[in-house]
């Protein structure tokens, strides 16, 4: 059957025997291999420690960008003092966390920690379950830790307003899911003569495509593939969120999805766009690793200056890369203390050579980290 008899790939005769051109993927996949023995290599020269804290930065990222594609914001410190307290990573005092929190991290640690472990239809249940504890998706009931049931009609990705909606994509009938899902878990728990990064992203293409759940199917396939790239980097331990690159690269990342689905079976084009967010994933994550290099050196720099727990919470905000200008009205707010409390905690650090005043203009006098602080004093 052509392509041209049918609107949707899991419609082809064929279906799911996926094809691509090794050949032209060799150079792409060259390219991931070559930019995570960087990474690697530079992990491999520091400690233990350090390595955890990159790793806590980048689950942190995975976590909160796996959610924002699907226009989820989540509280970042809810989300770090989640995978720090798993993780036995001690970042000082935890935030407050929610269930919905717990949820999206605990199927991202699972995937990713227990990466060897097989895929099952009661692994992938528990995981719907986890992402919402409530049985509902806002303000809609849906089936939770179940395949959807299609009552109220097939499953349509679509957008636009309510009369003039777009269909971008239509999943298989229900009453397929059950053979098509355990026919996905056997091959991911498989081996074969897929190279394993090249696999990471079939799981990706396929199972959304299957979309068996009534929400949560994008988060879902993004974490299937995150177990299959640990698995292909031979470590449960994660350095680099190739969600936060989806996120990043939102619109091509719904209009490749879009095309793959439509097209023949042949995904070249979806592994070639997969493969090069992916190292650019990786080589982002040396940038990440800077930051919690940079952090550290800092936090030993400053180990024995006398600092309050005010001044080391927002100290370590403007390390993570603050928002925006800090005020002093801001400094009071995030430290929940008054204006004079802020003002004097900002002062000590001004004092200490910590702070300098920005050298950007406005209304507001605002602050940043001086850089002879952070052992960068400029030539």
């Amino acid at each position: 059957m052509n392509s041209s008899d049918y609107t949707y790939i899991w419609q082809a005769s064929d279906w799911p025997n996926w094809t691509y051109d090794l050949a032209a993927l060799a150079g792409p996949l060259a390219g991931v291999s070559r930019a995570q023995g960087l990474l690697l290599g530079r992990l491999a020269d520091v400690g233990m420690a350090l390595r955890d804290q990159a790793s806590l930065a980048a689950l942190t990222e995975d976590v909160l960008k796996t959610s924002e594609i699907e226009g989820e914001r989540l509280d970042v410190a809810s989300v770090r003092s989640s995978i720090a307290r798993r993780l036995g990573v001690d970042i000082g005092a935890l935030a407050p966390v929610d269930r919905h929190v717990e949820g999206v991290v605990e199927m991202v640690l699972d995937a990713t920690a227990h990466c060897e472990a097989a895929l099952t239809l009661d692994r992938l249940f528990s995981w719907h379950a986890a992402l919402f504890p409530t049985g509902y998706s806002g303000l809609a009931p849906i089936r939770v830790g179940a395949f959807r049931d299609d009552k109220s009609g097939p499953m349509q990705v679509v957008s636009g307003p309510i009369g003039r909606q777009r269909v971008h994509f239509e999943a298989p009938p229900a009453k397929r899911l059950k053979g098509e899902v355990a026919r996905f878990m056997k091959w991911v728990n498989a081996g074969g003569p897929d190279h394993p990064i090249l696999k990471a992203g079939l799981a990706h293409l396929w199972f959304v495509t299957l979309h068996p759940f009534d929400d949560g199917n994008g988060r879902i396939a993004r974490a299937i593939g995150d177990l299959l790239l640990a698995r292909a980097d031979g470590s449960p331990q994660r350095f680099y969120s190739l969600s936060a690159q989806i996120q990043r690269e939102r619109r091509d990342y719904y209009s490749i999805l879009e095309r793959s689905q439509k097209g023949a079976l042949d995904v070249t084009p979806w592994l070639a766009w997969f493969l090069e967010n992916l190292v650019t994933a990786v080589n982002t994550a040396q940038h990440t690793l800077d930051a919690v290099l940079s952090k550290t050196r800092f936090w030993q720099r400053w180990a024995t200056t006398p600092l309050n727990e005010r001044q080391v919470k927002l100290i370590n905000r403007l390390l993570d890369g603050f928002d925006g200008k800090l005020t002093s009205s801001k400094w009071a707010a995030i430290a929940r203390c008054s204006p004079d409390t802020a003002l004097r905690d900002i002062n000590e650090l001004l004092t200490y050579g910590v702070l300098r005043k920005s050298a950007a203009g406005g209304r507001s006098t605002s602050y940043e980290l001086n850089e002879a602080a952070m052992g960068l004093d400029r030539a």
